[in-house]
């Protein structure tokens, strides 16, 4: 009986001590995996994936391995909410996503609710960050950032130009399209059209052909590069001669693959390209040696996974709530966006957005390149 008893004990010390030994640190990665967005989806698998990587193999997050748990919400704000759950049944503590602002608003409720942080690489809408709750972070900017960057340069470049403002109808793309119209209309310029479309739309003859009659030269689009693609392709196509201004959402090589060689010329604003910094030379080159092209939100994403393990490190615990005050109070905490801190609210303090243009590059291919 003692014989037994005392194996029973051991075995029960050897499961705990093995139950801490090899505990994971659960990180979601929630974004448009699947669907008309899964070029964005993977940059921020890809971006988590690497980071988890790099950060397991140095040690892991005091002491415990990352591990990363997938969820497809393919852009979806219902689908984010039932992947936002899933996380919740799974575990997880940490959420990297979601990509899109209109999935990530609803999901960070979800998570703030049921204990779990969450830092997006994408998301822009200053809603995200303004409500006051303790789990919202990110590592991009916010819109009202953006769409001021856009207004002035609009205003300053274009101001004979007769300019249509084009948005989606999400929370990312009206936002943006409503934040650039307004600094844009407070430098003196006023637009000619104010339009909305729908999501997933593909033949915008009757747009064009509108903007054709209005004189419009210059497109101001708020959305993402699939739309974004079409309406650039069939405006060349009927003979409009306009030049589409827009913003991160469509920064994605997929864009010159769906507009063609009428993508030359199109502009963009986006933070200053990670990938450029010569202290990532050697990160860049281990996802090309994957076969990945860490384009636009690879890095975001990264950043990220290296934001949420420094900030366990800084409150010496992976309790989400304790990490959050700790990211809020400590830091800047190095990452591959550079030394990164957070105000109040969980914006990072970053450089501000800038201007690219859609050209050939050495390669022969159209990408974005700083103006």
């Amino acid at each position: 009986m003692k014989k037994t008893l005392l194996s029973a004990v051991a075995l029960s010390a050897m499961v705990a001590f093995s139950g801490n030994a090899w505990a994971d640190v659960l990180i979601g990665v929630g974004g448009p995996l699947t669907g008309p967005n899964a070029a964005f989806g993977a940059q921020l698998q890809k971006g988590a994936e690497q980071a988890a990587a790099d950060i397991n193999a140095a040690g892991g997050i005091n002491g415990e391995q990352i591990k990363i748990v997938l969820g497809d919400d393919v852009s979806d704000p219902k689908q984010g909410i039932s992947v936002a759950n899933k996380f919740v049944a799974d575990g997880v503590k940490f959420v990297v996503g979601h990509f899109n602002s209109g999935v990530s608003i609803p999901a960070s409720e979800v998570y703030a609710e049921n204990g779990i942080l969450e830092i997006t690489p994408a998301a822009t809408n200053p809603v995200f960050t303004e409500r006051g709750m303790w789990n919202t972070f990110r590592t991009c900017g916010r819109d009202d950032q953006q769409g001021a960057v856009a207004g002035a340069y609009l205003a300053e470049k274009f101001k004979d130009a007769k300019i249509a403002v084009v948005h989606d109808k999400t929370p990312y793309g009206q936002g943006l399209a409503d934040e650039t119209k307004k600094a844009m209309n407070a430098a003196g310029i006023t637009e000619v059209m104010y339009e909305g479309v729908t999501t997933g739309d593909k033949d915008f003859s009757a747009l064009i052909a509108k903007m054709k009659e209005a004189g419009v030269s210059i497109i101001y689009w708020g959305g993402l590069h699939t739309e974004a693609g079409l309406i650039i392709r069939q405006a060349a196509d009927q003979g409009l001669k306009a030049t589409l201004v827009s913003g991160d959402g469509i920064v994605s090589n997929e864009l010159a693959s769906i507009a063609g060689d009428a993508v030359e010329g199109t502009l963009n604003t986006f933070g200053p390209d990670p990938t450029l910094n010569p202290a990532n030379k050697e990160l860049v080159e281990k996802f090309k040696a994957a076969g990945f092209n860490p384009e636009a939100y690879t890095l975001y994403s990264y950043a990220a996974v290296q934001t949420i393990a420094a900030g366990a490190k800084a409150a010496a615990s992976t309790d989400a709530e304790a990490v959050a005050t700790a990211l809020k109070e400590k830091g800047p905490f190095p990452t591959a966006l550079g030394d990164l801190a957070f105000d109040s609210k969980g914006d990072p303090k970053i450089p501000g957005y800038i201007m690219y243009e859609w050209k050939k590059g050495a390669d022969g291919k159209f990408s974005y390149f700083p103006q």
